[in-house]
This record gives C-alpha cells, sequence and structure tokens, in this order.
C-alpha cells in the first residue's frame, strides 16, 4: 500500500520558502535543458546560437518572433527542431499572393445528417491550430490575411461567427520574412509588428560555420533528436519566468530605454528627433523586462540584470523603431539606432557612480 502524501505547512512563511525553493530546483531543471537542447540544436543547425537562444527566450516568454534573414539560411529548419525537441504539434503556413483569411484560421461546413436529413454547420479547424505555427514568407500575402493572426496572437483563440475557439497552449507564432526581393510583398502593419515579442535578424554563417555546414547537407549524417520538454514542462517554466526577481533600478533602464526611443520625448537624445519618426511604445519595456528574466534563468541566474536588457534590446526594439526619411537617405538602420540608443542611455546606478 502506498504511504500517503505528506501535507505541506499550513504556515504562510514555510509555504513560501517551499515555493520558493520549488522555483530554484525548476531554474537548475530549466539550465540543464538548455544546455541539452543546445547540444541537440547543434547536431542539425550549425552556428546561429545567438538566433537559437532568442527564439528560445521567446518562448519561454510566451511570445511570437519574426525572423528576418535571405533564403537558405535554415530559419524554417530551426523552427521545426524546436518543434521536435519540445515535443509540440507543429504546422507551417506558406503565405502565398491569394491565401485566404479562412485558409489559416479554419471554417464553417455545412453538412448534412443521413438520418435525420438535418443540416449543421460544422467548424474544420485551420492551421493556425497547433502549439508552434511557422509563418512562412508572411509578407507574401494580403493584409487582409495577414490580419487574420493578429486575434490568434494577442488573444490565444479564433472567432468564426458567433463562436470562439480557443488555441492550444502554449502557443508560438514564429513567422519567417526574406529581406530582399520585395516585389510583390505587403510590408507588415506596425500594428502587426507590435505583436511579435522579438524580431530576430538571421545573419550568413561564418566561413568555418559554412564549411561545415556543406559537409553536413551534402554528406550522409543523419541527427537523433531527443525530447528535451514537454508542453506542461513549458507552461510551467512560463510561469516561473514572470516570477524571477528584478530590481527597481533594471526596470528604469527598461522604461528609460523605450522612452528615449520617441521623438516626442523631452528627454530623447537629439539623433532620435532627427533620425526617427516614430519609437517604441510601453509593450517595448514590459518586453525588454520578460526577457531578460528569461535569459537569466536559460543561463542558470537567479535575477536579471542591466546587462540582460542591454543584450535583448535589439531584438526588441528594431522593429518597434521606425525610421525617417532623412535616416534611410543617409543609409542609416534601425539597428544602428538602437545601437547608439544603448550608448548613449546608461542604467541609473552607472550614473550614480559616474
Amino acid at each position: 500500500m502506498a504511504e500517503p502524501a505528506k501535507s505541506r505547512s499550513s504556515d504562510p512563511k514555510d509555504a513560501a520558502r517551499i515555493s520558493q525553493t520549488d522555483d530554484i530546483e525548476a531554474v537548475k531543471a530549466l539550465n540543464s535543458a538548455y544546455r541539452k537542447m543546445s547540444d541537440q540544436l547543434s547536431r542539425i543547425i550549425v552556428g546561429q546560437k545567438e538566433v537559437l537562444d532568442q527564439i528560445l527566450v521567446a518562448i519561454f516568454c510566451r511570445g511570437h518572433a519574426r525572423l528576418v534573414g535571405v533564403p537558405g539560411l535554415a530559419k524554417t529548419l530551426m523552427i521545426s527542431t524546436f518543434a521536435r525537441l519540445l515535443d509540440l504539434t507543429f504546422k507551417r503556413i506558406q503565405f502565398t499572393p491569394d491565401l485566404m483569411p479562412s485558409d489559416i484560421t479554419g471554417t464553417d461546413v455545412l453538412e448534412e445528417d443521413r438520418t435525420t436529413g438535418q443540416r449543421i454547420f460544422r467548424f474544420i479547424h485551420g492551421p493556425v491550430f497547433a502549439n508552434m505555427v511557422l509563418a512562412d514568407e508572411i509578407n507574401r500575402t494580403p493584409p487582409k490575411t495577414q490580419a487574420s493572426l493578429l486575434e490568434a496572437m494577442q488573444e490565444r483563440m479564433v472567432t468564426v461567427g458567433e463562436q470562439n475557439y480557443p488555441l492550444p497552449d502554449p502557443f508560438f507564432v514564429l513567422a519567417t520574412q526574406n529581406p530582399i526581393e520585395q516585389e510583390g510583398t505587403y510590408p507588415l502593419p506596425e500594428a502587426q509588428l507590435d505583436r511579435f515579442m522579438f524580431d530576430i535578424k538571421v545573419d550568413y554563417p561564418s566561413a568555418e560555420e559554412e564549411t561545415a555546414i556543406i559537409k553536413q547537407v551534402t554528406g550522409t549524417y543523419e541527427a537523433d533528436l531527443e525530447t528535451v520538454l514537454t508542453g506542461a514542462d513549458i507552461l510551467r517554466l512560463q510561469s516561473i519566468v514572470r516570477r524571477v526577481p528584478v530590481a527597481d533600478h533594471v526596470v528604469i533602464y527598461a522604461r528609460d530605454l523605450a522612452r528615449a526611443s520617441r521623438p516626442t520625448n523631452a528627454d530623447s537624445p537629439g539623433f532620435i528627433k532627427e533620425l526617427v519618426h516614430w519609437g517604441a511604445g510601453p509593450r517595448a519595456g514590459i518586453y525588454l523586462i520578460l526577457a531578460a528574466k528569461a535569459r537569466a534563468i536559460l543561463h542558470g541566474r537567479y535575477h536579471a540584470t542591466t546587462e540582460d536588457v542591454r543584450a535583448v534590446a535589439p531584438p526588441v526594439l528594431r522593429h518597434r523603431v521606425l525610421t525617417t526619411f532623412n535616416a534611410e537617405a543617409a543609409g542609416i538602420t534601425a539597428d544602428q539606432v538602437v545601437e547608439r540608443l544603448l550608448a548613449e542611455v546608461k542604467p541609473r546606478v552607472e550614473q550614480a557612480i559616474a
């Protein structure tokens, strides 16, 4: 006969201590899973460690990400590999000019019951009903179809007629986009861009990495992957990310970065007023702190720092900083603006020491 489970103390202090101990153990487990996942990913993806880390951070923050890079940089392979390692349902949507919103969300189909002759509508789920959705070449489809993802990304449900259909949990949209060959494309509206937590830049591999890629792809090597985390594990770890402590000066630094990107802000640096047409909104500060928390525990630390905020600032801010015509004419990109912003805006603690 199994022993009865030990009852936990009803003392709030004891309960808090137990909860804190559980969280510390969960952080250790997550760090172990992160190292194991990095090892598994390296069997298929050569290099791109920073990109892979940013995707993981977005996942553990319950956020969505857009991957921007030229064709052939394994963007689709990265996302499908993550789905295998995390034991999640995975759907790929290839965005094309003739794609309709119902092709993504699903639609009601009229069916007839042969026994009664009664006709009823039955909802056929679209490919958005998966834990991980790859929106491939998201800028290849018109705004009407792009907008069909808005409710799914924000509310995590789909509305068809008068019915709401909840999406599976966890749920992530990982979109890819080609920065070249813009003919016949539809730039994402700013409102939809802001729904993406990260805008991840996928760059060319180094010479050594490219050599390894050529050898691996043209050979007979086949990687054997193991599941690292389940959907239930991810949900638990997402809640732990939000409990990671953050000092006030770190929150203030994230706030200052977001506010300094706005040309209408009186305290913004002078170059912002000249180069930026529209700056980051409050959602940027929220994502800076959330991403800093996730980055901290992925690296085995129990609190977020200003260095974590600085590390996640480029993918959080680059798609939220809209440059002016003067900046574009001078060849100044949003990344360069964010880089100058990080150099200009210092944490309050550093300012006090100086």
